[in-house]
Protein backbone atom coordinates (compact mmCIF):
# COMPACT_ATOMS: atom_id res chain seq x y z
CA UNK A 1 0.00 0.00 0.00
CA UNK A 2 1.40 3.39 -1.01
CA UNK A 3 0.30 6.64 0.61
CA UNK A 4 0.83 9.76 -1.50
CA UNK A 5 0.59 13.45 -0.75
CA UNK A 6 -2.42 14.79 -2.62
CA UNK A 7 -1.02 18.23 -3.49
CA UNK A 8 2.67 17.49 -4.01
CA UNK A 9 2.23 14.08 -5.64
CA UNK A 10 5.02 12.66 -3.47
CA UNK A 11 5.06 9.42 -1.50
CA UNK A 12 4.47 9.70 2.25
CA UNK A 13 4.99 6.05 3.10
CA UNK A 14 4.33 2.50 1.98
CA UNK A 15 3.41 -0.63 3.90
CA UNK A 16 3.42 -4.33 3.16
CA UNK A 17 0.92 -6.84 4.50
CA UNK A 18 1.10 -10.64 4.78
CA UNK A 19 -1.77 -11.22 2.36
CA UNK A 20 -3.59 -9.51 -0.48
CA UNK A 21 -5.27 -6.18 0.29
CA UNK A 22 -8.98 -6.47 -0.52
CA UNK A 23 -10.24 -3.00 0.43
CA UNK A 24 -9.11 0.29 1.99
CA UNK A 25 -11.28 2.77 3.88
CA UNK A 26 -10.27 6.09 5.40
CA UNK A 27 -11.54 9.28 7.00
CA UNK A 28 -9.67 12.20 8.53
CA UNK A 29 -8.72 10.19 11.60
CA UNK A 30 -8.28 6.54 10.64
CA UNK A 31 -7.14 4.39 7.72
CA UNK A 32 -8.43 0.80 7.58
CA UNK A 33 -6.84 -1.95 5.49
CA UNK A 34 -8.97 -5.08 5.12
CA UNK A 35 -7.47 -8.46 4.29
CA UNK A 36 -9.26 -11.78 3.96
CA UNK A 37 -8.94 -12.70 7.65
CA UNK A 38 -7.57 -9.61 9.36
CA UNK A 39 -8.06 -5.83 9.56
CA UNK A 40 -5.35 -3.20 10.15
CA UNK A 41 -6.20 0.21 11.64
CA UNK A 42 -3.73 3.09 11.12
CA UNK A 43 -3.63 6.62 12.50
CA UNK A 44 -4.09 8.85 9.45
CA UNK A 45 -1.85 11.55 10.94
CA UNK A 46 1.39 9.58 11.18
CA UNK A 47 0.31 6.26 9.57
CA UNK A 48 1.24 4.45 12.77
CA UNK A 49 -0.41 1.04 13.13
CA UNK A 50 -2.81 1.32 16.06
CA UNK A 51 -4.61 -2.03 16.01
CA UNK A 52 -4.63 -5.34 14.18
CA UNK A 53 -7.89 -7.29 14.35
CA UNK A 54 -6.78 -10.87 13.74
CA UNK A 55 -8.71 -14.02 12.86
CA UNK A 56 -11.78 -12.25 11.52
CA UNK A 57 -14.33 -14.49 9.74
CA UNK A 58 -13.45 -15.32 6.15
CA UNK A 59 -14.12 -12.15 4.14
CA UNK A 60 -13.22 -12.90 0.52
CA UNK A 61 -14.66 -9.63 -0.85
CA UNK A 62 -13.07 -7.34 1.76
CA UNK A 63 -16.49 -6.14 2.88
CA UNK A 64 -16.26 -3.39 5.51
CA UNK A 65 -17.49 0.17 6.08
CA UNK A 66 -15.92 3.10 7.90
CA UNK A 67 -17.85 6.18 8.99
CA UNK A 68 -16.64 9.29 7.17
CA UNK A 69 -17.42 11.27 10.33
CA UNK A 70 -14.04 11.06 12.03
CA UNK A 71 -15.51 12.19 15.36
CA UNK A 72 -16.98 8.69 15.70
CA UNK A 73 -14.84 6.50 13.45
CA UNK A 74 -17.03 3.42 13.60
CA UNK A 75 -15.97 0.42 11.57
CA UNK A 76 -18.42 -2.30 10.49
CA UNK A 77 -17.38 -5.71 9.18
CA UNK A 78 -18.91 -9.22 8.96
CA UNK A 79 -18.92 -11.16 12.21
CA UNK A 80 -19.67 -14.48 10.53
CA UNK A 81 -19.02 -16.12 7.18
CA UNK A 82 -22.34 -17.99 7.24
CA UNK A 83 -24.80 -15.51 8.77
CA UNK A 84 -25.50 -11.80 8.52
CA UNK A 85 -23.88 -10.77 11.79
CA UNK A 86 -22.25 -7.32 11.89
CA UNK A 87 -19.41 -6.37 14.22
CA UNK A 88 -19.43 -2.65 15.08
CA UNK A 89 -15.96 -1.51 16.12
CA UNK A 90 -15.04 1.92 17.54
CA UNK A 91 -11.98 3.11 15.63
CA UNK A 92 -11.25 5.87 18.15
CA UNK A 93 -11.34 3.83 21.37
CA UNK A 94 -10.20 0.66 19.54
CA UNK A 95 -12.89 -1.43 21.19
CA UNK A 96 -15.87 -3.43 19.94
CA UNK A 97 -19.06 -1.40 20.38
CA UNK A 98 -21.67 -4.11 19.69
CA UNK A 99 -22.67 -7.03 17.51
CA UNK A 100 -25.78 -6.74 15.32
CA UNK A 101 -27.71 -9.83 14.09
CA UNK A 102 -28.73 -8.11 10.85
CA UNK A 103 -29.64 -10.94 8.44
CA UNK A 104 -30.02 -14.71 8.24
CA UNK A 105 -27.64 -15.08 5.30
CA UNK A 106 -24.09 -13.74 4.74
CA UNK A 107 -23.64 -10.01 4.27
CA UNK A 108 -23.19 -8.41 0.84
CA UNK A 109 -23.25 -4.64 1.53
CA UNK A 110 -22.60 -2.24 4.42
CA UNK A 111 -22.68 1.55 4.53
CA UNK A 112 -22.82 4.37 7.10
CA UNK A 113 -24.66 7.64 6.71
CA UNK A 114 -22.68 10.88 6.67
CA UNK A 115 -22.84 11.43 10.44
CA UNK A 116 -22.12 7.83 11.40
CA UNK A 117 -25.41 7.57 13.30
CA UNK A 118 -27.00 4.97 10.98
CA UNK A 119 -25.78 1.78 9.33
CA UNK A 120 -27.50 0.08 6.38
CA UNK A 121 -26.93 -3.55 5.40
CA UNK A 122 -28.01 -6.12 2.84
CA UNK A 123 -27.42 -9.85 2.63
CA UNK A 124 -26.36 -11.96 -0.34
CA UNK A 125 -30.03 -12.57 -1.15
CA UNK A 126 -30.49 -8.86 -1.72
CA UNK A 127 -34.21 -8.87 -1.00
CA UNK A 128 -34.29 -7.02 2.33
CA UNK A 129 -32.32 -3.93 3.38
CA UNK A 130 -32.17 -2.94 7.04
CA UNK A 131 -31.06 0.26 8.76
CA UNK A 132 -29.72 0.27 12.34
CA UNK A 133 -28.96 2.98 14.86
CA UNK A 134 -25.33 3.54 15.82
CA UNK A 135 -23.83 2.75 18.27
CA UNK A 136 -26.78 0.91 19.86
CA UNK A 137 -27.55 -1.34 16.90
CA UNK A 138 -31.35 -1.11 17.16
CA UNK A 139 -33.27 -1.73 13.92
CA UNK A 140 -34.83 1.49 12.65
CA UNK A 141 -36.07 0.62 9.15
CA UNK A 142 -36.67 -2.44 7.02
CA UNK A 143 -37.09 -2.15 3.27
CA UNK A 144 -37.96 -4.83 0.74
CA UNK A 145 -36.14 -4.55 -2.55
CA UNK A 146 -38.02 -7.42 -4.16
CA UNK A 147 -39.42 -10.91 -3.70
CA UNK A 148 -39.21 -12.61 -7.10
CA UNK A 149 -35.47 -13.17 -7.37
CA UNK A 150 -32.23 -12.94 -5.46
CA UNK A 151 -29.79 -10.25 -6.62
CA UNK A 152 -26.24 -9.13 -5.92
CA UNK A 153 -26.26 -5.71 -4.27
CA UNK A 154 -23.44 -3.72 -5.88
CA UNK A 155 -24.04 -0.32 -4.30
CA UNK A 156 -25.69 0.86 -1.08
CA UNK A 157 -25.50 4.54 -0.19
CA UNK A 158 -27.25 7.21 1.91
CA UNK A 159 -27.94 10.74 0.77
CA UNK A 160 -25.94 13.37 2.67
CA UNK A 161 -29.00 14.44 4.67
CA UNK A 162 -29.82 10.77 5.50
CA UNK A 163 -33.35 11.13 4.13
CA UNK A 164 -32.85 8.62 1.33
CA UNK A 165 -31.11 5.29 0.87
CA UNK A 166 -30.22 3.98 -2.58
CA UNK A 167 -29.59 0.35 -3.53
CA UNK A 168 -28.48 -0.99 -6.90
CA UNK A 169 -27.74 -4.52 -8.02
CA UNK A 170 -26.92 -6.63 -11.06
CA UNK A 171 -30.48 -6.10 -12.33
CA UNK A 172 -31.74 -3.15 -14.35
CA UNK A 173 -33.62 -1.58 -11.41
CA UNK A 174 -32.22 0.91 -8.90
CA UNK A 175 -34.30 1.39 -5.73
CA UNK A 176 -34.45 4.53 -3.59
CA UNK A 177 -36.00 4.29 -0.13
CA UNK A 178 -37.19 7.19 1.99
CA UNK A 179 -36.34 7.18 5.68
CA UNK A 180 -39.43 8.57 7.37
CA UNK A 181 -40.35 8.55 11.05
CA UNK A 182 -43.89 7.21 11.33
CA UNK A 183 -45.80 8.21 14.45
CA UNK A 184 -49.21 7.41 15.84
CA UNK A 185 -50.23 11.05 15.41
CA UNK A 186 -50.46 10.82 11.64
CA UNK A 187 -53.54 12.48 10.13
CA UNK A 188 -56.44 10.22 9.29
CA UNK A 189 -56.30 8.93 5.73
CA UNK A 190 -59.17 9.92 3.41
CA UNK A 191 -61.87 7.25 3.00
CA UNK A 192 -60.58 5.81 -0.27
CA UNK A 193 -60.58 2.21 -1.46
CA UNK A 194 -56.75 2.03 -1.24
CA UNK A 195 -56.84 3.43 2.28
CA UNK A 196 -59.46 0.88 3.30
CA UNK A 197 -57.41 -1.99 1.86
CA UNK A 198 -54.29 -0.72 3.60
CA UNK A 199 -56.03 -0.78 6.97
CA UNK A 200 -57.39 -4.24 6.26
CA UNK A 201 -53.92 -5.62 5.49
CA UNK A 202 -52.52 -3.92 8.57
CA UNK A 203 -55.15 -5.56 10.75
CA UNK A 204 -54.58 -8.93 9.08
CA UNK A 205 -50.90 -8.98 10.09
CA UNK A 206 -51.95 -9.70 13.68
CA UNK A 207 -53.32 -13.11 12.63
CA UNK A 208 -50.62 -14.19 10.18
CA UNK A 209 -47.35 -16.05 10.83
CA UNK A 210 -44.48 -13.79 11.86
CA UNK A 211 -42.58 -14.30 8.59
CA UNK A 212 -45.58 -13.34 6.47
CA UNK A 213 -46.62 -10.38 8.63
CA UNK A 214 -43.06 -9.10 8.67
CA UNK A 215 -42.94 -9.19 4.87
CA UNK A 216 -46.21 -7.24 4.63
CA UNK A 217 -44.97 -4.56 7.02
CA UNK A 218 -41.73 -3.91 5.10
CA UNK A 219 -41.64 -0.63 3.21
CA UNK A 220 -41.29 -0.64 -0.56
CA UNK A 221 -39.16 1.66 -2.73
CA UNK A 222 -40.04 5.35 -2.72
CA UNK A 223 -38.49 5.89 -6.15
CA UNK A 224 -37.00 3.66 -8.85
CA UNK A 225 -34.81 3.85 -11.92
CA UNK A 226 -34.94 1.51 -14.91
CA UNK A 227 -31.48 1.25 -16.43
CA UNK A 228 -31.10 0.30 -20.06
CA UNK A 229 -28.50 -2.32 -19.09
CA UNK A 230 -28.61 -5.41 -16.87
CA UNK A 231 -25.95 -7.63 -15.36
CA UNK A 232 -23.29 -4.91 -15.15
CA UNK A 233 -21.73 -3.73 -11.92
CA UNK A 234 -22.66 -0.16 -11.07
CA UNK A 235 -22.13 2.40 -8.33
CA UNK A 236 -24.72 4.99 -7.28
CA UNK A 237 -24.63 8.30 -5.46
CA UNK A 238 -27.36 10.60 -4.19
CA UNK A 239 -26.28 14.20 -4.59
CA UNK A 240 -27.56 17.75 -4.77
CA UNK A 241 -26.69 19.63 -7.96
CA UNK A 242 -27.69 23.28 -8.12
CA UNK A 243 -29.97 22.72 -5.11
CA UNK A 244 -31.84 19.89 -6.84
CA UNK A 245 -31.68 16.22 -5.74
CA UNK A 246 -30.04 13.96 -8.31
CA UNK A 247 -29.22 10.29 -8.62
CA UNK A 248 -25.89 9.47 -10.27
CA UNK A 249 -25.27 5.96 -11.62
CA UNK A 250 -21.89 4.89 -13.01
CA UNK A 251 -21.74 1.56 -14.83
CA UNK A 252 -18.79 -0.73 -15.53
CA UNK A 253 -19.04 -0.05 -19.27
CA UNK A 254 -17.91 3.53 -18.64
CA UNK A 255 -21.13 5.56 -18.58
CA UNK A 256 -22.47 8.08 -16.08
CA UNK A 257 -26.24 8.53 -15.89
CA UNK A 258 -27.82 11.51 -14.12
CA UNK A 259 -31.45 11.21 -13.02
CA UNK A 260 -33.90 13.63 -11.48
CA UNK A 261 -35.32 12.57 -8.09
CA UNK A 262 -38.67 13.94 -6.92
CA UNK A 263 -38.20 14.28 -3.11
CA UNK A 264 -41.93 14.67 -2.51
CA UNK A 265 -43.68 12.12 -4.71
CA UNK A 266 -40.87 9.76 -5.72
CA UNK A 267 -41.93 7.39 -8.48
CA UNK A 268 -39.96 6.73 -11.65
CA UNK A 269 -36.85 8.90 -11.88
CA UNK A 270 -36.31 10.79 -15.12
CA UNK A 271 -33.03 10.48 -17.01
CA UNK A 272 -31.49 13.92 -17.54
CA UNK A 273 -28.07 13.27 -19.03
CA UNK A 274 -25.74 10.48 -20.09
CA UNK A 275 -22.00 10.98 -20.08
CA UNK A 276 -19.36 8.66 -21.57
CA UNK A 277 -16.36 8.35 -19.26
CA UNK A 278 -14.28 6.41 -21.77
CA UNK A 279 -15.12 8.10 -25.04
CA UNK A 280 -14.98 11.66 -26.29
CA UNK A 281 -16.50 13.06 -23.10
CA UNK A 282 -19.60 14.39 -24.86
CA UNK A 283 -22.73 14.79 -22.77
CA UNK A 284 -26.04 13.54 -24.12
CA UNK A 285 -28.78 15.76 -22.73
CA UNK A 286 -32.40 14.86 -22.16
CA UNK A 287 -33.83 17.95 -20.56
CA UNK A 288 -31.52 20.41 -18.85
CA UNK A 289 -28.51 22.30 -20.18
CA UNK A 290 -27.23 23.67 -16.90
CA UNK A 291 -25.80 20.54 -15.30
CA UNK A 292 -22.49 20.32 -17.19
CA UNK A 293 -20.15 19.18 -14.39
CA UNK A 294 -16.57 20.44 -14.31
CA UNK A 295 -13.95 17.75 -14.88
CA UNK A 296 -11.36 17.83 -12.07
CA UNK A 297 -7.72 17.25 -12.83
CA UNK A 298 -6.87 13.58 -12.30
CA UNK A 299 -4.51 12.50 -9.57
CA UNK A 300 -2.88 9.98 -11.91
CA UNK A 301 -1.69 12.86 -14.08
CA UNK A 302 -0.22 14.56 -11.03
CA UNK A 303 1.69 11.46 -9.96
CA UNK A 304 3.03 11.04 -13.49
CA UNK A 305 4.59 14.50 -13.20
CA UNK A 306 6.26 14.05 -9.81
CA UNK A 307 9.38 15.82 -11.03
CA UNK A 308 7.49 19.09 -11.21
CA UNK A 309 5.65 20.71 -8.35
CA UNK A 310 2.04 21.42 -9.37
CA UNK A 311 0.96 25.01 -9.35
CA UNK A 312 -1.49 26.00 -6.63
CA UNK A 313 -3.49 27.89 -9.21
CA UNK A 314 -4.14 24.77 -11.31
CA UNK A 315 -4.04 21.96 -8.75
CA UNK A 316 -7.38 21.87 -6.90
CA UNK A 317 -7.43 20.90 -3.25
CA UNK A 318 -9.79 18.82 -1.18
CA UNK A 319 -12.89 19.84 0.70
CA UNK A 320 -15.76 17.76 2.05
CA UNK A 321 -18.16 20.53 1.05
CA UNK A 322 -16.83 21.38 -2.39
CA UNK A 323 -14.96 18.26 -3.44
CA UNK A 324 -11.86 18.91 -5.54
CA UNK A 325 -13.03 22.33 -6.71
CA UNK A 326 -12.83 24.68 -3.75
CA UNK A 327 -9.37 23.91 -2.40
CA UNK A 328 -10.25 24.46 1.25
CA UNK A 329 -7.73 23.61 3.92
CA UNK A 330 -8.31 20.93 6.53
CA UNK A 331 -7.81 22.49 10.00
CA UNK A 332 -4.91 21.19 12.04
CA UNK A 333 -7.03 20.37 15.07
CA UNK A 334 -9.00 17.79 13.09
CA UNK A 335 -5.95 15.54 12.81
CA UNK A 336 -4.41 13.44 15.53
CA UNK A 337 -0.96 14.30 16.82
CA UNK A 338 2.06 12.62 15.27
CA UNK A 339 5.45 13.10 13.60
CA UNK A 340 4.38 13.20 9.94
CA UNK A 341 4.05 16.80 8.75
CA UNK A 342 0.51 16.97 7.43
CA UNK A 343 -0.52 19.83 9.65
CA UNK A 344 0.57 23.14 8.16
CA UNK A 345 -2.10 25.21 6.48
CA UNK A 346 -0.85 24.43 2.98
CA UNK A 347 -1.06 20.66 3.36
CA UNK A 348 -3.75 18.33 2.05
CA UNK A 349 -4.77 14.78 3.00
CA UNK A 350 -3.05 11.75 1.49
CA UNK A 351 -4.24 9.55 -1.33
CA UNK A 352 -3.95 5.78 -0.98
CA UNK A 353 -2.85 3.51 -3.82
CA UNK A 354 -2.94 -0.26 -3.45
CA UNK A 355 -0.51 -2.38 -5.43
CA UNK A 356 -2.01 -5.78 -4.55
CA UNK A 357 0.28 -6.52 -1.66
CA UNK A 358 3.53 -5.89 -3.60
CA UNK A 359 6.40 -6.20 -1.10
CA UNK A 360 8.20 -3.09 0.04
CA UNK A 361 9.82 -1.75 3.15
CA UNK A 362 7.84 0.77 5.17
CA UNK A 363 9.29 4.25 4.91
CA UNK A 364 8.28 7.83 5.56
CA UNK A 365 9.19 11.07 3.86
Amino acid sequence: MNVYHFKKGTEICNYSYPFKILSIRLNRQRLVVCLEESIYIHNIKDMKLLKTIMDTPLNTTGLCALSINHANSYLAYPGSATSGEIVLYDGNTLKTACTIPAHDGPLAALTFNSTGSKLASASEKGTVIRVFSIPGGQKLYEFRRGMKRYVNISSLVFSMDSQFLCASSNTETVHIFKLEHLTDSRPEEPPTWSGYMGKMFQAATNYLPAQVSGMMSQDRAFATVRLNISGQRNICALSTIQKLPRLLVTTSDGHLYIYNLDPQDGGECVLIKTHSLLGSGKMEENKENDLQPPVPQSYAATVARQSTVPSTSTMPGYSEDGGALRGEVIPEHEFATGPVCLDDENEFPPIILCRGGQPGKAKRS
